[in-house]
């Protein structure tokens, strides 16, 4: 039996360790945490993501306790004009063949954790990897303490700061991108009614956007609300943040968005850092995913799903059999360019939502609102690549 050792429990590594058990894989998952964080609030599954939580045999644990969001929509932050609406719901999984959810993050894990365990993976929580050695009885992942494990594939899975990236391409210097966001929810349950309508919304003004949606069906508002900053010093999302900062930073906006941080009681800080895209993924029997592999800004909301596509291909590569590393080298000749255009309009995407220049923001925001109200076939259609794609195709 083939065994295969993952660095990180978190979306990419559980999935992993599913996808591989089911296969017949031995695997270990060694994490860090010594239980399964609650941390991370929401995560958008969008339906490239949903549909390999469907082939992992997850999907409906998982939907039984999202959000399913009518619609995605960009509104101005403070007048609260619509720019842009592309519809979700049912309308999404017609058009790509798989749902739209919003879920929160803990609840993502514990159902790909719960299946990963009853499939045969072993996860052994606090156990934190500092790098792994080639030898040539196979590979090995060096854990803190001394312990060594070997076996016949290694994943790194070990999320933005990866000691497995770090090994395989050295030390690296993370730009900041001049943004911090600020993340948390608020039961639904403080609010007004109607304050918080049912969509994905993006509240986009002059310098700073804030996203709000529903999670655990509709108890839960989550918000990620994103300000641009001159200089941070950490990375990472758990820094405590100050609510009164938060409503300092949005005052004078839409309703909407100062009635929902009206009532934000905790809040986590996040610097956003760009890290280099062209890396290599793979060490022979060595290979990354997930944002080890491909740390990705939120602007798309397709960080967890890249995860999810990259454990699809990487076992379709796997299954095809033959010699491992080369297999691995497909894996990231195949996943390589997918996951550079979604990190390079991610980042396009946070500049669009701050945009400073009145006229600008007219001009190119004009537009968009205008095609999706007046065809918005077309406008949904600009997502098709990235929705409709099937990173599961082929594969049983």
């Amino acid at each position: 039996m083939s065994e295969a050792l993952i660095a990180g429990g978190g979306i990419a590594g559980m999935a992993a360790a599913l996808a591989l058990a089911r296969e017949g894989w031995r695997v270990t998952v060694c994490e860090e945490a010594p239980a399964p964080a609650g941390l991370g609030a929401g995560l958008q599954m969008s339906p490239n993501a949903t549909r390999v939580l469907r082939w992992l045999g997850v999907l409906d644990a998982v939907a039984a306790v999202a959000f399913r969001p009518r619609a995605a929509v960009m509104r101005d932050g403070r007048t609260g004009a619509r720019i842009y609406r592309a519809a979700l719901g049912e309308a999404a999984e017609r058009r790509w063949g798989a749902p739209y959810l919003h879920v929160h993050r803990a609840d993502l894990l514990a159902a790909l954790s719960a299946a990963a365990g009853a499939a045969g993976a072993d996860i052994r929580g606090g156990a934190r990897v500092e790098g792994y050695l080639l030898r040539p009885e196979g590979p090995t992942l060096k854990l803190a303490g001394g312990e060594t494990l070997s076996g016949d594939l290694v994943i790194g899975a070990d999320g933005i700061r990866s000691a497995l990236r770090a090994r395989l391409n050295g030390p690296e210097a993370p730009d900041f991108t001049g943004m911090v966001a600020w993340r948390g929810t608020v039961p639904a349950a403080r609010l007004p009614d109607g304050l918080v309508a049912p969509d994905a919304t993006v509240w986009a003004g002059p310098g700073r956007h804030l996203v709000s949606y529903y999670l655990r069906g509709g108890s839960l508002v989550n918000f990620v609300a994103v300000e641009e900053r001159g200089a941070w010093t950490a990375e990472g999302w758990s820094a405590p943040g100050d609510p009164d900062a938060l409503r300092r930073g949005f005052a004078g906006w839409h309703a909407a968005v100062t009635g929902l941080l009206d009532h934000v009681e905790e809040t986590f800080l996040w610097g956003l850092f760009g890290r280099p895209e062209q890396v290599r993924w793979v060490d022979g029997p060595v290979v990354l995913i997930g944002d080890a592999a491909h740390p990705m800004l939120p602007f798309m909301a397709q960080g967890a799903a890249m995860a999810l596509e990259d454990v699809a291909v990487l076992v379709a590569e796997v299954q095809a059999g033959g010699d491992l590393p080369e297999a691995l080298l497909a894996h990231e000749e195949r996943r390589w360019p997918r996951v550079a255009r979604v990190q390079r309009i991610s980042l396009a995407n946070g500049r669009f939502f701050h945009r400073r220049s009145g006229l600008a923001r007219l001009g190119r925001r004009g537009l968009v609102s205008a095609v999706s109200r007046l065809a918005p076939g077309l406008a949904a259609g600009r997502l098709d690549w990235l929705y409709g794609h099937d990173a599961t195709e082929g594969l049983g």
